[in-house]
């Protein structure tokens, strides 16, 4: 395993981190544990979570997630792990914290103290605005309308917030999500000219399939100091071709949640994520493996949110970690990406 340091921070964190928005869901406590024991003992030792985790988030199960991760920090030295979580921002679900998901400094200190109880932990190392209040184009969105615009929270408030968490002892450091160039370098402008504590990492989508990140905000994060902590790098799975030629396994998370997921679902994603299945084999790598890879060897990575279902699947997505991308390799990506060409883009 291989370690990487966030940028003006003291945290050293595992390239490969654990991901965990399936525990409450598709997997129960005792399978989370599970993973978390597994993932410990091949040296991963960054977990990432959220207020909002499951996914296919819900009413009835929102927070469960933390809940799980926080019965098994309890069982052991909190220092034996780095654990990142999100505060939800406002318009996708509303439920949460019974409506106050605007980002004001009042309703960010509020849903951190509820990721404390729930994770059974005094403080966060890493605390993440999981979607911009602001309008933005996201999860498959990928032109900003001027005419969606909304008034939101100001950008300083919640920089405040996060800077005053730091000060409190409750965070250690802060981050985005789903976050564009402009937010990058908006609240990194902000933090330094009011002195107060900024952004180190952003946790966007990233995979073969959406590498949009490459443009400006890779631009972004080398000028800001903001790394990239990838997320679905193996795009709801898509990328392990266990969905190949219409294929829908029983328990896979587009079989079982069909309204998930669209931008996954596209014609040219499909024929894409098949050119690049038949690379790996090629290279006699497993399609997971090469997807994962692809997305933990590049610069602006720092680490690769991976999760799964299963001990075998988990198993195989940290094998990934040992698997390097060459330059003839990085051709062939490049010919499918050209012809494909972000086929699922949207942060």
């Amino acid at each position: 395993m291989n370690y990487v340091t966030l940028p003006d921070s003291d945290l050293r964190v595992s390239d490969l981190c654990l991901g965990t928005m399936t525990w409450g869901e598709q997997n129960g406590e005792a399978e989370a544990h599970a993973q978390l024991d597994f993932a410990l003992s091949s040296g991963i030792n960054f977990i990432d979570t959220a207020e909002m985790y499951p996914v296919p988030p819900g009413p009835s199960t929102q927070g469960r997630t933390e809940e799980y991760l926080g019965s098994w920090l309890a069982k052991g030295p909190r220092d034996r792990a780095i654990v990142a979580s999100k505060v939800a921002g406002p318009g996708r679900r509303d439920w949460v914290r019974a409506g106050r998901t605007e980002l004001t400094r009042d309703n960010i200190q509020e849903a951190c103290e509820g990721s404390l109880r729930r994770l059974r932990t005094d403080y966060l190392d890493l605390y993440q605005i999981h979607w911009p209040e602001r309008n933005v184009p996201l999860f498959g969105r990928a032109r900003f309308d001027p005419a969606r615009e909304r008034a939101a929270t100001p950008m300083l408030e919640q920089v405040r917030a996060m800077d005053g968490l730091i000060r409190a002892g409750k965070i250690r450091h802060w981050g985005v999500s789903n976050e564009t160039t402009w937010g990058v370098c908006e609240f990194s402008r902000l933090a330094r000219e009011h002195g107060l504590a900024r952004p180190i990492t952003i946790q966007n989508c990233y995979n073969l399939l959406t590498r949009n990140f490459e443009w400006d905000l890779a631009e972004a994060s080398f000028r800001e100091r903001v790394s990239l902590l990838a997320y679905s790098p193996l795009a709801m799975g898509v990328l392990t071709a266990k969905y190949a030629e219409g294929s829908r396994p029983p328990n896979a998370r587009l079989s079982l949640f069909p309204a998930f997921g669209e931008r996954y679902r596209r014609e040219t994603v499909v024929a894409a994520a098949a050119r690049y299945a038949a690379i790996a084999r090629r290279r006699g790598m497993t399609p997971s493996q090469l997807a994962i890879a692809f997305a933990r060897t590049q610069w602006f990575t720092a680490s690769t949110i991976v999760g799964a279902t299963s001990i075998e699947q988990l198993s195989e997505n940290i094998s990934a970690g040992e698997v390097g991308i060459d330059e003839a390799l990085m051709e062939e990506i490049d010919a499918v990406h050209a012809h494909y060409t972000s086929p699922a883009s949207g942060l």
